[in-house]
């Protein structure tokens, strides 16, 4: 399945290390399970978003998610793909960018010709074929409408896809230059949280998160010394703090950083999907790997 990654260490910006997959040698190059495509999203001092992900096809690409990412931001989100709708290219892969903010998804939603109706003229902000930017769009056209509060953009968002259209799930991260949001919905698959002290549960140590299988590995030497919120599909490493967010979950990470939680889903989705319901693509593309 997608590999979500989040981190907010706002208002510090922080210096951090991205491997968005290991060298090949740390995974069958024969894995039916390898990914169709890998995305970094972080900001400028200034606060623009800036992106650096392509697809993978064929095991061409492996060089470019392979390659060590040094960036310097206060938020960052990083993520995996495995595609369930959209071909394998640039504009289908993660994270994707509208109105200054960056975003990322796990899970499959499917009735798109119904939610293109909704969108309606917002139909515009979709570049690609995929039924997560069309559920950013929705989540853009929605935090437009409230004054540009993102939490009541996100819930309105999840709502009405929970409530008008067959759902695997909207497991998502959403950034800004200094904020952070993240929600699982519903239980289908596992979003942790963990609040970082600086220097981890021993103090003084770097933060270094290794995600399974040869996927994902982020090094950050200034988190010895200032904490961070992570975000993440798996527990990245054995400190204990970790949390698995609650089905329906969203929360905001603002400066502080300080977080702040809510159950905003607590119904299951009004058409819920399971595997057996996927086609065979968006099926293989949720199970773990």
């Amino acid at each position: 399945m997608c590999r979500l990654f989040g981190l907010s260490s706002a208002p510090r910006r922080t210096t951090a290390t991205f491997w968005l997959l290991d060298a090949p040698d740390s995974l069958s190059r024969q894995s039916h399970a390898d990914p169709d495509g890998t995305g970094l999203g972080h900001f400028a001092a200034d606060g623009t978003p800036h992106v650096d992900k392509a697809p993978i096809a064929a095991y061409r690409d492996r060089a470019f998610a392979e390659e060590a990412r040094r960036v310097e931001s206060a938020t960052f989100v990083a993520h995996v793909r495995y595609a369930s709708t959209g071909s394998l290219d640039t504009r289908n892969t993660h994270p994707f960018e509208q109105d200054g903010r960056l975003f990322a998804h796990n899970g499959v939603i499917e009735g798109l010709d119904a939610l293109d109706d909704h969108l309606g003229e917002d139909r515009s902000l979709v570049r690609g074929d995929t039924d997560s930017e069309r559920f950013f769009a929705l989540i853009t056209r929605e935090t437009r409408r409230r004054g540009g509060d993102v939490a009541a953009g996100v819930e309105h968002a999840a709502r009405w896809i929970a409530g008008h259209l067959p759902v695997y799930a909207l497991n998502l991260v959403l950034v800004t230059s200094g904020h952070l949001w993240a929600l699982r919905y519903p239980d289908t698959h596992e979003l942790y949280v963990l609040e970082r002290r600086a220097g981890g549960p021993h103090g003084g140590r770097h933060l270094d998160h290794s995600g399974s299988r040869g996927r994902m590995r982020v090094h950050s030497a200034h988190l010895a010394d200032h904490p961070a919120v992570v975000v993440a599909s798996e527990r990245m490493d054995d400190n204990p703090h970790w949390r698995l967010m609650e089905p329906g979950e969203l929360l905001h990470v603002a400066p502080g950083p300080h977080t702040t939680r809510r159950v905003v889903l607590p119904e299951a989705p009004a058409h819920r999907l399971s595997l057996d319901d996927l086609n065979p693509d968006a099926a293989a593309s949720q199970k773990a790997a």
